[in-house]
């Protein structure tokens, strides 16, 4: 079927702004197949299923859309004093100079830059493959753009347990800055990784990571999106779960004009674990999407999908998430759960939970609320004289909990609940 003109013209916009598909090595043909997929299903349009409470032009648009740099001197950088290797990307050019050297114990570490110049690399069979399968039953074209144009990321192979946690950061600097990235992570039998990703990156920002976790790994990733008050993002996590392993992913996010995170996830071994969260405080023209799939194609597997959003002065979330459970995924435990906190009458929140199940021993939960602070635990604070703004910024602590709490280690929760509390300690809340 041939694309709608509308479409067409916007794709081959986009595809002008960028360099032609080019190079040598395995990874031309990954990123040829991408452009093959992009260019049957186009760019995205509000009037598509998955897009239609989120406004895609920005993301469209052949050029990044300005976004003035934000000042963050005024707090200690997310993760500082922990023991890491820390991978440093500037508007999504890799600095050397500030990046570690990048060996670790039980680890392989290489730029996508680099190996994808070679004959044959192992990223090869997992480069593009799960976005390629994370296209059915629902198109994500920005991940087949990013598969095609991708222009840098790390490939990582674990065979381990590392010694330490893996720290992308990502730099903005440019107030034009069009950054793709794409990252691979490979986890062999018993293999275990904690990947850690924070900063703004550019003006507009491109990221896949394609993660597989092979029986018994454990994948732990926790992000926190930069505080640029104009930057954009569209990122997707792909990943694919063998017998009794675990993959646990969090996202902490604050500020931002546009971020959309997708992540698709696929439950194929049996007794595989799947905790994905996100903490989102959002002020005035902010809008953030969060679009999670997770499918249960094993027997005894869980998954939980815990997203709580706090919106102040006019600011918008969506939540989209759906379980399928294949036939024959008998003791599937899936539980999700969406939730906003608004602080003013302004804010709005879009939700779309859904469920598709298929075997008959199953338990399933999913649930979406959207209120206003509690006046009851707000009064009951304030009389015993806790400020106004303060009892406001513990109920929020309060209601993002539940999200925080599934992060596994307690240091990197913490210091997230610390950086939430001051953030919230110097903004203020609307009331």
């Amino acid at each position: 079927m041939a694309l709608p003109k509308t479409k067409e013209d916007a794709l081959a916009a986009r595809l002008a702004a960028l360099p032609a598909v080019s190079g040598k090595g395995w990874l031309v043909g990954a990123r040829t197949e991408a452009l093959t997929r992009l260019t049957a299903m186009g760019l995205p349009a509000r009037r598509d299923e998955y897009w239609r409470y989120t406004d895609p032009a920005s993301l469209n648009a052949p050029e990044a859309p300005v976004a003035h740099r934000f000042d963050a001197s005024d707090e200690a950088a997310p993760f500082d004093g922990m023991d890491r290797l820390k991978i440093v990307f500037v508007d999504g050019v890799f600095d050397p100079a500030a990046s570690d050297d990048l060996t670790l114990s039980g680890v392989t570490i290489e730029r996508l830059a680099e190996a994808g110049a070679k004959d044959i690399h192992w990223a090869q069979g997992l480069y593009g493959v799960l976005e390629a399968r994370g296209q059915s039953p629902v198109a994500r074209p920005f991940a087949a753009l990013n598969t095609a144009h991708a222009t840098d990321g790390v490939l990582i192979h674990v065979t381990g347990r590392a010694t330490k946690p893996v720290s992308l950061i990502y730099v903005h600097d440019s107030e034009t800055s069009d950054a793709i990235l794409h990252h691979c992570v490979k986890l062999e039998p018993g293999a275990e990784l904690t990947l850690l990703e924070n900063g703004p990156a550019a003006a507009r920002f491109s990221k896949v990571l394609e993660v597989e976790v092979a029986d018994g790994a454990s994948f732990h990733h926790i992000r926190l999106q930069g505080r640029d008050h104009e930057r954009r993002a569209v990122t997707h996590v792909f990943a694919r779960l063998g017998a009794k392993s675990e993959l646990r992913s969090f996202t902490l996010t604050a500020n931002g004009r546009l971020t959309r995170n997708e992540a698709v996830v696929e439950l194929t071994g049996d007794e595989g674990r799947a905790h994905l969260a996100g903490a989102t405080v959002g002020d005035g023209e902010f809008h953030h999407d969060d679009t999670v799939f997770i499918t249960h194609a094993a027997v005894a597997c869980e998954s939980r999908q815990v997203f709580k959003k706090v919106l102040m002065n006019g600011a918008t979330g969506v939540f989209q998430g759906k379980i399928l459970v294949k036939p024959g995924a008998q003791k599937t435990d899936g539980y999700q759960i969406s939730q906003s906190l608004l602080l003013d009458e302004d804010s709005q929140f879009l939700a779309k939970p859904e469920l598709e199940i298929y075997a008959d021993d199953v338990k399933c939960s999913h649930g979406s609320t959207s209120g206003a602070i509690d006046e009851t635990a707000l009064f009951y604070l304030q009389s015993r004289g806790v400020p106004r703004r303060t009892a406001q910024a513990l109920l929020v602590l309060a209601f993002l909990a539940e999200a925080i709490q599934e992060i596994a280690d307690e240091e990197f929760a913490e210091d997230i609940r610390a950086r939430l509390e001051r953030w919230l300690a110097r903004h203020g809340t609307k009331g």
